[in-house]
C-alpha cells in the first residue's frame, strides 16, 4: 500500500468530480482452478486497488457522496480460515491503513444498494468484467445480466484520475521496468541453438518472482514474431531464427512493466533480419522523438507508419509514395497493429472501461473499422503525466500476404514479387516506456540496449 493519505485523497478528488449519488467498487474474487480450494493467483481490481489499496478477495465498497462516508464491505477471518491460513491482518485493520472507518459484512451489501435504490438516488458503477461481478451486479441492481448499463460519468472521473500518475506510481512503474529490463537481458544471456522458447519463459518468470515480481502478462517469447500474441512456447530454437520477448514484471503493489525486444537466436542477425531491424529501430527512434504534451498519439503513430513505409521502400518491399501509401492503409501488410497504448496499474491501462473512453475523445472517436486503426488502443493528445509505450514492428503474416495478392490489392504499393521471398521471416518488435512531462518526455527505468550492434555485442558473449 501507500499512505493511508493517498487513498484518501484520491477519493475525495473522484467523490468531488462527481458529486452526488453512490460510487460502487466491486473487488475480484478467487477463481479456482479445478475445485474450489485450488485457486488461480489472486488479483485485484486495478480501480479497487486505485482507490482503496486493500489486496484481499471478496471485498466491495462504496463512497456514499451523498450521505459522507466511505465503506468497505467484507467479512472477517473464520475460526476454520485462521485454522488452515494463520491469524492474518483484520479487515478493520486493513481499511484503516487506508484512512476507512467503517467495514460492514460482505452480506449488509445487498440491503445498502436496495434502499438506495428504492430512494431513487443514484448509483454508479464501472462496467463489469469478470462473470462473478456481473452476476452480482444482477442480483444488487436487479438488471438481467444483458442490460448494464454503467455509469459514464463515474467512468471519466476514473480515467481521468488514473490517466496521470502520480511520482510515487511512477517509481514503482520504474522497479517494474528495472526487472523487467533484467529479465530481457538475461532472455539475451540464456537463448541458443537447441533451447525450446519455454525454458527462456520459464527463466524470466523465475527472476522475477526472485525479484518479488510476478508478470503483468503472460509473456510473448516466441521464434514466431508475426503473430501478435503469440502464447505457444514450444518451439525449438535454432540458428537463424529471430526471438521476439514481449515481457513484463508487475510490482506487489500492481504496477506493470511492458518491453519488447527481438534478437537473433545465433550471434548475428542475417542480412535480411537486420535491414528490417534497423527499419524497426528507425520508427521507434522517430516515434519517441514527437512524444510530447499536446500531441495526438493518432498522429505519432501514423508518423511511425510513413517511417516503416520508407524504410521498406528503401529494399524494394514497398513502392510509390510514403504518405499516401499510409493514406491508403498499404502498411498493414507489414504493421497490423497500434504504435501503443496507456501503462500503470494494468498493462493495458483501464482497458477493461471501454477503448472509447480511455484512449479517444467523444469529439475525436477511435475508428473501429479500419485495418490497422481499430488496434490503435490510443489516439488521444497526450497530457503531463502518462505513461504510454511505443512499441513499432514488422510482421510478416504468410495468410496476409495470400489474401492480398489473389485480391491484387494495393500492388500499386506493395512489392508481392519480392515480399514472396520474406513469407517465413517472421516478426520484429521494438518496445519501451515513457513518461510524458511537462514539455517533452522521459524514457523509464534503465536503457536496456536495443541497437543491432549493441545486441550483436551482447550476444556474442553467450552464444
Amino acid at each position: 500500500m501507500f499512505s493511508a493519505d493517498t487513498y484518501r485523497n484520491r477519493r475525495e478528488v473522484l467523490r468531488d468530480r462527481i458529486g452526488n449519488g453512490i460510487l460502487l467498487f466491486l473487488g475480484n474474487i478467487e477463481h479456482p482452478i479445478n475445485f474450489e480450494h485450488n485457486t488461480y493467483p489472486f488479483r485485484q481490481d486495478s480501480t479497487f486497488l486505485y482507490y482503496f489499496g486493500i489486496n484481499a478477495p471478496s471485498l466491495a465498497a462504496v463512497i456514499d457522496i451523498d450521505e459522507g462516508q466511505t465503506i468497505v464491505f467484507g467479512d472477517e477471518m473464520t475460526m476454520d480460515q485462521i485454522v488452515w491460513m494463520g491469524q492474518q491482518q483484520t479487515l478493520h485493520e486493513r481499511c484503516l491503513e487506508t484512512n476507512v472507518t467503517e467495514s460492514r459484512p460482505y452480506n449488509s451489501l445487498f440491503a445498502y444498494v436496495q434502499e438506495a435504490l428504492a430512494t431513487n438516488r443514484e448509483v454508479h458503477y464501472l462496467p463489469p468484467y469478470q462473470p462473478s461481478n456481473k452476476i452480482l451486479l444482477h442480483h444488487l441492481l436487479n438488471r438481467p445480466l444483458t442490460s448494464f448499463h454503467p455509469s459514464i460519468i463515474f467512468i471519466e472521473a476514473v480515467v481521468a484520475q488514473r490517466s496521470i500518475k502520480e511520482t510515487q506510481e511512477v517509481s514503482e512503474i520504474e522497479e517494474a521496468v528495472r526487472v523487467s529490463a533484467e529479465m530481457h537481458l538475461l532472455a539475451m544471456r540464456l537463448a541458443k541453438p537447441g533451447m525450446r522458447e519455454r525454458e527462456i519463459a520459464s527463466a524470466i518468470r523465475h527472476f522475477a518472482a526472485d525479484q518479488g515480481c510476478s508478470l503483468a502478462y503472460p509473456p510473448i517469447l516466441t521464434i514466431h514474431g508475426e503473430i501478435l500474441h503469440n502464447s505457444y512456447q514450444q518451439h525449438l530454437l535454432k540458428e537463424g531464427d529471430l526471438l521476439l520477448n514481449d515481457s513484463g514484471a508487475e510490482t506487489y503493489r500492481g504496477y506493470a512493466g511492458d518491453l519488447t525486444r527481438t534478437f537473433p537466436v545465433g550471434k548475428r542477425f542475417t542480412s535480411k533480419q537486420r535491414e528490417l531491424y534497423d527499419i524497426v529501430y528507425y520508427a521507434f527512434q522517430s516515434a519517441k522523438s514527437r512524444l510530447q504534451p499536446g500531441v495526438s498519439f493518432k498522429e505519432i503513430h501514423l508518423h511511425a507508419c510513413e517511417s516503416l513505409v520508407e524504410g521498406l521502400i528503401a529494399i524494394g518491399l514497398m513502392k510509390g509514395n510514403a504518405k499516401e501509401a499510409v493514406k491508403q492503409h498499404a502498411h498493414t501488410m507489414f504493421f497490423q497493429c497500434g504504435l501503443g497504448h496507456l501503462i500503470g496499474l494494468d498493462v493495458h491501462d483501464m482497458e477493461d472501461l471501454g477503448e472509447q473512453y480511455i484512449g479517444y475523445t467523444a469529439s475525436a472517436p477511435k475508428d473501429t473499422r479500419t485495418f490497422g486503426l481499430k488496434s490503435l488502443r490510443l489516439g488521444k493528445a497526450l497530457e503531463p503525466g502518462f505513461v504510454v509505450t511505443v512499441e513499432p514492428g514488422i510482421y510478416i503474416i504468410p495468410e496476409l500476404i495470400d489474401q492480398w495478392r489473389a485480391e491484387n490489392k494495393l500492388s500499386d504499393f506493395i512489392n508481392y514479387s519480392k515480399l514472396e521471398t520474406y513469407r517465413d521471416f517472421g516478426g520484429i518488435r521494438i518496445e519501451d516506456d515513457f513518461l510524458i512531462t511537462q514539455d517533452s518526455y522521459r524514457l523509464l527505468g534503465p536503457e536496456l540496449i536495443k541497437t543491432a550492434d549493441e545486441i550483436e555485442n551482447y550476444r556474442a558473449n553467450y552464444v
